[in-house]
């Protein structure tokens, strides 16, 4: 190495630090961005050529991404807050007073129920409650800033997406067929896993949604609301009909109770979610991306489920982006290890 490649190396490293120092606090919406802009990067590609502008198809693309992301949000926090308001304390008192009477019937939970379900413990969460919604107000106004900034990045994105991503790829220490490789199977990968968790909350939600308002309740509330929560592994789905169900057997009978319950069960967990999901992802894979990529949709389950855990929301997007950049480079080490 001589001088001179040195000495730009060195302003290279000098310049990413700086850079880093800088853009640090929006390292994340900026990594979200350039993910969900590979994950539509076909439909990007279809929109320029229909539209004859790099500029009109970018933001055709952030607006429909905008759309998808802030107006259920914005639903909640308008629609929603002023729903959850009109719960009163003495609903909830009611709620859980149900719940005590029916578990105390058990003998291996009385003593628990008069431990943790009296008059006074029960107060007690209720004001917490409002604690932890003001925090969770907190939360969403840092959401909101984190989702504002990925949408101004995904649209510079998509409108650089060429130079942009050839950039990335004469930066990438391997041979310009490997890189474009390893970018497509992430890309290919992430537009599989954003398509088929739309869809599937779009149905879940909507499922969730048809049976509560049949009782009365706000089914386009609760509908985004199980979308939403449907996102999480395992737990999503039982977080809202839980509640849902026991509000319902105290307000209205146990028997709308029941079938609130069992419904979200048999009809969303199971029939939907196990054997739905798998169908939709094999469509949308096969016959609407027409994508060739093997994906284990078990793996992607995992890294969906590690991703959340360790990122939140954004999570879904970053945990199987991550695992299908982790396998495209073991695959190219492994290359590079046989031919050495």
């Amino acid at each position: 190495m001589n001088k001179t490649t040195l000495m730009i190396t060195a302003l290279f490293v000098l310049a990413i630090i700086g850079a880093y120092s800088v853009y640090q606090p929006f390292l994340l919406s900026m990594t979200v961005a350039i993910l969900l802009t590979m994950a539509t990067f076909n439909l990007s590609k279809k929109l320029v050529m229909f539209t004859n502008s790099a500029k009109v198809s970018s933001g055709i693309s952030t607006l429909l991404l905008s759309l998808l992301l802030f107006a259920p949000i914005v639903y909640l926090g308008t629609v929603g807050v002023g729903y959850i308001s009109q719960i009163d304390n003495a609903g909830i008192k009611d709620t859980i007073n149900t719940v005590k009477i029916f578990i105390e019937q058990v003998p291996l939970f009385k003593e628990l129920s008069q431990q943790y379900l009296s008059d006074a413990k029960i107060t007690g969460y209720i004001q917490d409650s409002t604690h932890y919604i003001t925090a969770a107000g907190g939360a969403g106004l840092g959401f909101m800033k984190n989702m504002f900034f990925v949408v101004v990045f995904y649209f510079f994105i998509n409108f650089y997406g060429d130079r942009f991503f050839d950039m990335i790829l004469k930066l990438l220490p391997v041979s310009p067929a490997k890189g474009t490789r390893m970018i497509e199977e992430v890309s290919a990968t992430m537009e599989v896993v954003f398509y088929s968790v739309i869809v599937t909350a779009i149905l879940e939600g909507f499922l969730f949604g048809m049976v509560v308002s049949y009782f009365g309740f706000n089914g386009v509330l609760f509908g985004v609301i199980y979308g939403f929560a449907s996102l999480i592994p395992i737990i999503g789905g039982i977080i809202v009909w839980a509640p849902v169900s026991l509000y319902a057997w105290t307000k209205i009978d146990a028997q709308a109770a029941i079938t609130i319950a069992t419904y979200s069960v048999l009809m969303i967990s199971i029939v939907a979610d196990t054997f739905l999901k798998p169908m939709i992802i094999k469509v949308i894979k096969e016959d609407f991306l027409k994508s060739t990529v093997q994906i284990n949709s078990i793996v992607i389950f995992f890294s969906i489920l590690a991703g959340m855990s360790t990122h939140g929301f954004w999570g879904m997007i970053l945990g199987p982006a991550i695992t299908a950049f982790l396998i495209a480079i073991t695959k190219v080490y492994l290359d590079y290890s046989e031919i050495g």
